[in-house]
């Protein structure tokens, strides 16, 4: 894949298998805040989230129709290992309400009745089990095209791997990563750990924003190597590199436990392998699930045809 100046991207067709990863916490999210508050279902509770959901499960589908895909949903904003090493990660963040709970599991119910594998787990979050995912498949010649506009994923990309922004509709691959953050994906963490990231309430270094923190990564190559060298620091041609020399100091092992939060890990459980991406499909559960929610008929002729039935 080339990735042009203005975002879009030309993609060249790769001989590999491909696997698809979702994100799918971010898109039952988008879901719950887009759909109108009008979709109950027969007990008359809301499931406006999970309309929505399914309806971008029945798209990605029918526009790709993948061998090979897995939905990661995130088990808890508290519970990851993450949250045992820096007690404030993700503390900026409201607890879902309890119908949006609910919902959740109606989504993940929805994702197994179409055959595909869900993966949540209560030490990681669903960035890690994709990444996990994405490097057991690697070593199985497969490329991954993550499903995610979280720039997080950027560290994860290899030559052949892809990113798509579904909402906006981009892709882009490694390059696309630089044009976005300034920085390769192998510098991600550490370009997080550096400026912050305020959305996991992160607070990276003070003083260090964005533009500095890839002027470091490009001249220093990785976190490491600018805290072990620190000293030379004053002398690049940097406004206010005198400043920023005492920050990185001051902050050094803050700036390295910030690393260990925004490293997406690579050890999450990935049991099964391959096969356990393959769709395995029933039309049981999923007419069951049809009545719960209500499903209008075309969502549901939808549904059957993905089905195969």
């Amino acid at each position: 894949m080339i990735c042009l100046p203005n975002g879009r991207a030309e993609h060249v067709r790769s001989h590999l298998p491909t696997a698809h990863l979702i994100d799918g916490s971010l898109y039952v999210f988008r879901a719950w805040h887009s759909m109108p508050d009008e979709f109950h279902d027969v007990d008359g509770h809301p499931v406006n989230a999970v309309h929505g959901f399914t309806r971008f499960l029945c798209e990605v589908l029918e526009r790709e129709d993948p061998s090979h895909l897995a939905v990661a949903f995130d088990a808890s904003l508290t519970t990851s290992f993450r949250n045992a090493i820096y007690p404030a990660y993700k503390a900026n963040r409201e607890l879902p309400p309890p119908d949006l709970e609910r919902q959740f599991v109606l989504c993940r119910a929805v994702t197994e009745a179409l055959g595909i594998r869900v993966m949540i787990d209560h030490s990681f979050e669903a960035d890690d089990l994709i990444g996990s995912t994405l490097w057991g498949l690697r070593a199985h010649g497969f490329r991954s095209v993550i499903v995610s506009a979280d720039k997080d994923f950027g560290q994860l990309l290899g030559e052949h791997d892809e990113q798509w922004d579904y909402a906006r509709n981009l892709r882009w691959g490694p390059s696309g990563v630089f044009e976005r953050l300034g920085v390769h994906p192998e510098q991600v963490a550490d370009f997080l750990a550096l400026c912050g990231d305020a959305v996991d309430n992160i607070p990276g270094v003070p003083g260090i924003g964005a533009k500095t923190a890839a002027a470091l990564l490009a001249h220093f190559g990785s976190l490491d190597a600018l805290l072990d060298r620190v000293d030379e620091v004053p002398f690049l041609r940097l406004r206010g590199a005198a400043s920023c020399a005492a920050k990185l100091r001051d902050h050094a092992e803050s700036a390295r436990l910030y690393r260990r939060l925004t490293r997406i890990a690579l050890d999450a459980p990935f049991e099964g392998g391959v096969e356990t991406l393959v769709r395995v499909r029933s039309t049981t559960t999923l007419e069951a699930l049809c009545e719960q929610l209500r499903f209008g008929p075309l969502t549901r002729s939808r549904l059957r045809a993905l089905n195969g039935a």
